[in-house]
């Protein structure tokens, strides 16, 4: 009953008639988002957070936009993977193994129809484990300490690397880069200035807002200009869309399955939306009758990573409203968010402000039937969007993170640093180091120093105090196991993605 009497609380929130436009915009932008190729839903967050701060909306509204940003570029992914052959993020990478090739047979729109059902099964159901799960662990987040919280961060940042770098150790630098911007500022504790070299600007440390915004949205648009727009061409004509009611009804299992595996790999931090793709393609290939046709067109193939990835994105909001730890990149950011609006996520959440989680849960639930009646009947206009050139698209994401970021602070500064880091996120993707780490180093660095040093004041100075509980020995395991994992991961699915990436190109 009371799950029922807040969800009642969370629809009084999110029915009204601003926060219900806000969802529908925030679907609409978020599926454009997602359809361009290489930006992807953190990059969206992080290009239009500044928005939210310059409409002056509450923390309910700013969060709810925000992740229908989120669910709708999760949505939008599968268009450019199915019409280009180019991912519009990571965990689109699955789709195009069987979405282009059917979309090369001539059935573009029965793709397009099929992952948006896909879709709208994963998130939907998503949302409500979200709705289930997330009260439950809220609980038995009140039996985390010191100990236990410094484990957990130190889960997050040995699993954030995952699917999403080739390189552990590049994924290390940077989170340990992170760490490191994270103690620039006046010591919380004795008040003294550190890493500033005098300057008055960073006596308040590194604003992560600018970070986020430099290290994504700039980087990005200094990478199309260095490639000079290449790729914003649709590869094949979509041709009449209709709904593959057969298709529908022969991948249904699919979904649920898919569905299940990839919420449970969202939940882990740091694992997200790609791990969830590719665990539910990789076993609906393997247990399938048809699997030897995947990579060749098979419906299913396309069914099961779009469920089992826009699962993973719902997942992956409930290790951060619930623990305060983000389980993707984009949850990072939108942690960054809540913190800007000096709201601390973690169990007393669901208590203070119960309000902003389940009129947000109530949001999710609103947005997918969104994106499901938006993504069938506007395909094509989302197709034509992919079409956009370079020249109009850059002058746009610009304006709006100067704008937004200069609305914020008034600082001509932090706008200077914006682009250093920006420049610096450019480098880092040529050099194929991961900038999520960095991010959630900014973010959790101050939280993580604050949990060592009560643990070390509570113990005497004892480290071993740090593996004192049942809870932080099987964190720090799980730590380990997730910061070695990805490697041998990374050689099956690169084993697995050989055989198809060849029969794309013959």
């Amino acid at each position: 009953m009371d799950i029922l009497s807040n969800l009642a609380l969370g629809f009084s929130v999110a029915l009204s008639p601003f926060t219900l436009m806000l969802a529908v915009v925030g679907c609409f932008l978020g599926t454009i988002i997602g359809a361009l190729p290489g930006l992807g839903p953190s990059n969206g967050v992080a290009i239009l957070i500044p928005l939210a701060f310059t409409m002056g909306l509450d923390a309910t509204a700013a969060l709810v936009l925000m992740t229908s940003v989120y669910y709708g570029a999760m949505y939008g992914g599968r268009i450019s993977s199915i019409l280009l052959n180019i991912p519009g993020d990571e965990p689109a990478l699955m789709t195009t193994l069987d979405g282009y090739p059917m979309a090369r047979q001539g059935r573009a729109g029965d793709a397009l129809v099929l992952s948006g059902v896909a879709s709208f099964v994963g998130a939907f159901l998503a949302t409500i484990g979200l709705m289930l799960l997330a009260p439950l662990l809220a609980e038995v987040a009140f039996l985390f300490g010191p100990p236990e919280y410094f484990a957990l961060y130190a889960l997050a940042f040995a699993t954030l690397g995952g699917l999403a770098s080739r390189n552990q150790a590049k994924a290390a630098l940077a989170a340990f880069i992170g760490l490191g911007i994270s103690t620039i500022g006046l010591d919380n504790s004795t008040g003294m200035p550190r890493y500033t070299g005098g300057n008055l600007h960073l006596m308040d440390g590194i604003d992560f807002l600018v970070a986020i915004v430099g290290l994504f949205a700039v980087s990005e648009v200094f990478v199309f200009i260095e490639r000079h727009g290449v790729g914003s061409a649709v590869g094949v004509r979509l041709g009449r869309v209709t709904v593959p009611f057969r298709d529908i009804l022969h991948s249904g299992w699919s979904m649920l399955r898919a569905t299940v595996i990839g919420f449970f790999a969202g939940v882990l931090p740091g694992a997200g939306a790609s791990l969830g793709s590719f665990l539910a393609y990789t076993a609906e290939k393997a247990i399938a009758r048809d699997g030897d046709s995947f990579g060749t067109g098979n419906p299913k193939g396309v069914a099961a990573p779009e469920a089992g990835n826009n699962a993973a994105a719902g997942g992956a909001l409930v290790p951060m409203l619930t623990l305060g730890v983000p389980g993707s990149g984009t949850t990072a950011v939108l942690l960054a968010l809540l913190m800007t609006l000096n709201i601390t996520p973690g169990p007393t959440l669901f208590t203070e402000r119960p309000e902003v989680v389940w009129g947000l849960i109530a949001a999710l639930l609103i947005a997918n039937f969104v994106l499901l009646v938006m993504n069938v009947p506007m395909v094509k206009l989302f197709v034509r969007i992919l079409s956009v050139p370079a020249g109009v698209l850059l002058p746009m994401v610009t304006m709006v993170s100067f704008a937004g970021i200069y609305s914020i602070s008034g600082s001509w500064f932090d706008l200077i640093l914006m682009v250093a880091f920006g420049v610096v996120g450019w480098l880092f993707r040529k050099l194929d180091v991961p900038t999520v780490p960095i991010i959630l180093g900014i973010l959790l660095g101050g939280h993580m120093e604050a949990s060592l040093r009560r643990a070390m004041v509570v113990s005497g100075g004892d480290w071993t105090y740090l593996f004192s509980s049942p809870i932080a020995v099987g964190l720090w395991i799980a730590a380990v196991a997730g910061f070695i994992a990805p490697m041998f991961l990374r050689g099956l699915i690169r084993r697995r993605e050989a055989p198809e990436v060849v029969t794309d190109g013959d």
